[in-house]
């Protein structure tokens, strides 16, 4: 019995290995819908201190692309996904629009731009965009990728891929992991800055800036890079 127990989970957990392997950095991802001028574009020169008004006589979330990333990672920071969206917000979200830069906890230094359009949030940072809500080209949920590039093979990179979904709960935006997992990382306001709680248990607290730093123009490389061959 132990052995027929043990041969079993022999066959078993070398499938299941390979099966998660497959999907996290060789299962085909969403095909990039983004608009390509906005991609093209430079965020850098904006003043994200001049939100759009959220006054409903533009367009709807719905009615604008998914935002997604690039390969593994844009190659300079885009200009907004959702710049001509100005449906109001759901009355269970916060307003957490803007660019904003770590100043202490964990992640010092760390700049991201928040987007919101009706039930719909962008957050574009470190080379990735992550994009939930409703829109005219996917689904709702961000399935996307985490960015960082694990391993290539000959000229192609491998990043694993990542999925969540975006749910406003008293005021604050909990990310949970596959659209319907649990919660691993959630912001909030506190006074003036945007808290930012990740789920390796840091916290990192962030101030509001209108310019994008010059040295977060391009990202910077993540992941081990590991060349397979």
């Amino acid at each position: 019995m132990i052995k027929r127990i043990l041969i079993s989970l022999a066959v078993i957990l070398p499938a299941v290995m390979i099966a998660l392997l497959w999907l996290a950095f060789f299962s085909p991802r969403p095909p990039l819908t983004t608009d390509a001028a906005t991609l093209a574009g430079d965020g850098s020169t904006l003043d994200y201190c001049r939100l759009p008004e959220l006054d409903g006589t533009g367009k709807n979330a719905r009615d604008i692309a998914k935002g997604n990333t690039p390969g593994c990672a844009y190659s300079h920071f885009p200009l907004p996904i959702l710049a001509d969206c100005t449906e109001p917000l759901p009355p269970e979200a916060d307003d957490i629009r803007g660019l904003w830069r770590g100043v202490a906890g964990d992640k010092i230094g760390h700049v991201e731009r928040v987007e919101q359009c009706g039930h719909r949030t962008v957050i574009t940072a470190g080379g990735i965009i992550h994009d939930y809500g409703p829109n005219s080209t996917a689904g709702l949920s961000t399935n996307d990728t985490e960015g960082g590039v694990t391993f290539t093979i000959g000229d192609k990179a491998y990043c694993p891929r990542t999925s969540a979904a975006m749910i406003w709960q008293d005021k604050a935006l909990d990310f949970h992991v596959f659209g319907w997992g649990p919660v691993v990382v959630r912001r909030y306001m506190d006074g003036d800055q945007l808290i930012w709680e990740y789920a390796d248990g840091s916290i990192t607290r962030m101030n509001r800036i209108c310019r994008l730093p010059e040295e977060h123009k391009m990202p910077r490389l993540r992941g081990a890079q590991l060349k397979l061959f």
